[in-house]
């Protein structure tokens, strides 16, 4: 499932609507809110403002990425809790994932409507189901089964099938897809091929695993994060003084990313409701991008035939993006097919122009990544936050090349999606460091002294061994200080808002934060997945591996799916501000056959493409035919990243031309001057590196070299021959060099 609601106690409850958990602060902002009702409408966009002031009947907010939707939405609450027609604890606001909830609650807290309930589905159900199950059902409430993968695991061996780690995952993914679509084990098989499933194993199989797991949880007293849903619905359906109760709680209801329900989450919507439609849904088919989790756009997109007096109101003033990358976004969708692309939005930039998107094709992947970290590196040099660049791809297994790259440039970075940042040891050393200093108030000799907060936390942590310094280089060492570091920020963010805070207000906000999953900043470059990267946004973003094969994926066989995997590229392309970059690869390794070709997707908005449908013609590329890479020193056959790059083993001795490399340099150094582009964008330094150490003579000698694509060698491959023969580049006075 996409939107588990993370850790989250199942001890007793001072209240089932609010669970005894304070809102944790959204951002490292901690601004004050408007003072007035009207000041919550001051800055919103005339659309923005009629979504704000629409308090009754059935809302429908059409907003396309970028356009200030969560501003609009928590503006309305706002404005109707400030003007007095709304009462903060009658809203219910559902959103699908713990940073979108914290965000939210962090707004609404600034624009004084703090009171408002926002949570995700499973948030705001598991309470419920704590509160009302000992009067509902009776007894004790079963555990939560927070990882499922370890019960998945056995009960696969307790039917004699055997599961490999990938298959482990898959099957788990298929047993949360048919629990949200509310199929049972003995439905699955038939289900799963009337939706076109592509099952990791033999589908009677998946339903063995899947019954097994679900006897499971009932012989253990469990349930999971599905059964959180499926039960909740069960009681207030079952139970109708139970759901008379929480409809006279909740009298109105707010529903973000409204393309992403399942069916299951739609049926506790429902319930919630009753027969009332006090509800404003917010949504963008274009950006339905979860359907293998059993999301559909379907309830967004029927939302005016089910409520036919609905207001509609369209968001597609982009605030994000530049119109360069905005341009491109709605090309993207030009060419979609299918319902969703039938509702698109043509999005309208706000920003001043910027950067066209840069399209760059590389040999391999090995120089792919280099050259992207090159370019990162360049835009940190320039002033351009570590943090506010990503590096996105559509699978999880395309990032160990670029943690290469970046760590061999120096550039620190971050794993999205990885380890939770509460969950990391140095935090959790941190953190229990700041509450024993709270803990000892005035009493700590450490504190002597020292009054302002933010002082006081770095004293604190400094005493655990963290420096104000960053260490050298990157890796886990680098993490590990990243990591403290945000805490740090955070607090001299919070002290900067709460002037008065003490150590003690700081673990309090701390708590909340990792009730609710909802971490700091942690400055370095984002690795992530596209899926993953939803709902986020950076100043630059580089969107790598684009090929046939895999944006589109292998196995998206339908036109659905692959209309999917468009849609995920517009996800990506919308998260750039400023600065966007696509690339790909032409071979996966160097030496391997250059066959690749540019994602579909981007025919006939990169530079020299053709659109989709239009006459074939136009010159054909040609691309040099390579074999096998050999040591060029011992012989040997090399496969490792590293080994390829520099056209050598490891252990084999550099004899380097330290004189030819200084030539290259400043060779490259005239090129992109006259060019008027990075130096990196000729070679990178390492490139020139191997081709010092080669010393090619030939064509065929230097297109083996990692970095030297066949662009490259038909532009700049007569230069670089003539400067390894001693010799210099044709037309290039030697006093120009």
């Amino acid at each position: 499932m996409r939107a588990p609601c993370g850790r989250l106690s199942l001890g007793p409850l001072r209240t089932w609507q609010h669970g005894g958990v304070t809102a944790a602060t959204h951002s490292s902002s901690f601004t004050a809110g408007a003072d007035s009702a009207d000041a919550v409408l001051l800055g919103l966009d005339p659309e923005q403002r009629e979504v704000a002031t629409t308090l009754r009947g059935p809302v429908c907010v059409l907003a396309g990425a970028g356009t200030g939707k969560t501003r609009a939405i928590t503006h309305r609450i706002a404005y109707g809790v400030r003007s007095g027609q709304l009462v903060p604890a009658s809203v219910l606001a559902v959103t699908f994932t713990n940073r979108a909830a914290g965000e939210m609650r962090g707004r609404l807290r600034e624009l004084g409507a703090g009171g408002v309930q926002a949570r995700t589905f499973h948030s705001a159900a598991l309470r419920q189901l704590q509160y009302f199950w000992p009067r509902a059902v009776g007894g004790e409430v079963p555990r939560l089964l927070e990882r499922k993968i370890q019960f998945v695991a056995e009960a696969g061996a307790r039917c004699r099938i055997r599961l490999d780690r990938g298959e482990l995952r898959d099957v788990t993914g298929e047993i949360e897809w048919a629990k949200v679509t509310q199929t049972v084990p003995a439905d699955y098989p038939a289900a799963a091929l009337k939706s076109g499933r592509e099952a990791p194993r033999d589908l009677a199989e998946i339903a063995q695993i899947y019954g097994m797991y679900e006897q499971l949880k009932r012989d253990r007293n469990m349930i999971d994060f599905e059964d959180v849903l499926l039960l909740t619905v069960g009681i207030l359906h079952d139970v109708p003084a139970v759901a008379d109760q929480i409809r006279t709680q909740y009298q109105h209801f707010v529903v973000d990313e409204y393309q992403d329900v399942s069916p299951l989450q739609q049926r506790l919507l429902d319930l919630w409701l009753g027969d009332r439609d006090t509800l404003c849904v917010v949504g963008d088919a274009s950006q339905t991008i979860y359907s293998f989790t059993g999301a559909t756009p379907d309830h967004l997109l029927n939302f005016r035939t089910k409520y036919p007096q609905a207001t509609v109101v369209k968001l597609v003033r982009d605030y994000r993006s530049t119109p360069q990358v905005v341009h491109l976004a709605n090309g993207l969708l030009n060419q979609a097919k299918g319902r969703a692309a039938e509702h698109r939005l043509e999005l309208i930039s706000q920003r001043e122009a910027g950067p066209d998107p840069v399209y760059a094709e590389y040999s391999d992947e090995p120089a792919e990544a280099e050259g992207i970290a090159a370019r990162i590196r360049d835009l940190i040099a320039a002033g351009v936050p570590a943090g506010e660049i990503a590096v996105l791809y559509r699978i999880n297994a395309q990032s160990e090349v670029y943690e290469q790259a970046l760590a061999d440039a120096g550039v620190p970075y971050q794993l999205r999606g990885a380890e939770r940042f509460f969950e990391r040891g140095e935090v959790q050393k941190a953190i229990l460091a700041l509450r024993g200093a709270a803990r000892s108030g005035g009493n700590d000799p450490l504190l002597d002294d020292i009054v302002e907060l933010g002082p006081q936390v770095r004293a604190v942590l400094s005493s655990t061994g963290w420096t104000h310094e960053p260490p050298a280089g990157s890796g886990a060492v680098r993490d590990q200080w990243e990591s403290v570091a945000a805490l740090v920020r955070l607090a001299e963010d919070f002290a900067r808002a709460r002037p008065a805070a003490t150590l003690a207000d700081l673990t309090i906000e701390l708590d909340e934060r990792k009730a609710a999953q909802h971490a700091p900043t942690v400055q370095g470059v984002t690795l992530a997945s596209l899926h993953a990267a939803k709902g986020l946004e950076w100043d630059a973003v580089f969107l790598v591996g684009l090929t046939d094969g895999m944006m589109p994926i292998t196995y998206a066989k339908t036109d659905e799916q692959v209309e999917e995997e468009r849609r995920l590229l517009y996800v990506g392309v919308t998260r750039a501000r400023h600065h966007l970059t696509l690339s790909w690869a032409l071979s996966r390794t160097p030496g391997g056959r250059g066959s690749r070709r540019p994602s579909r997707f981007l025919n006939g908005l990169r530079p020299g493409s053709m659109a989709p449908g239009s006459a074939p013609g136009g010159p054909v590329r040609k691309r040099v035919r390579r074999g096998p890479v050999l040591c060029r020193v011992c012989g040997k056959t090399l496969t490792e990243a590293g080994e390829l790059k520099l056209m050598r083993c490891e252990d084999c001795p550099s004899d380097m031309d330290e004189g030819l490399y200084e030539r290259l340099r400043d060779w490259r150094a005239v090129q992109a001057k006259d060019q008027g582009m990075p130096a990196y964008c000729v070679f990178t330094d390492k490139t020139l590196m191997a081709i010092a150490e080669a010393a090619p003579s030939q064509d065929g000698e230097l297109s083996m070299i990692s970095g030297v694509g066949a662009r490259k060698l038909e532009r700049y491959g007569a230069d670089v021959l003539a400067i390894c023969a001693g010799g210099d580049p044709e037309g290039q006075d030697p006093d120009d060099a």
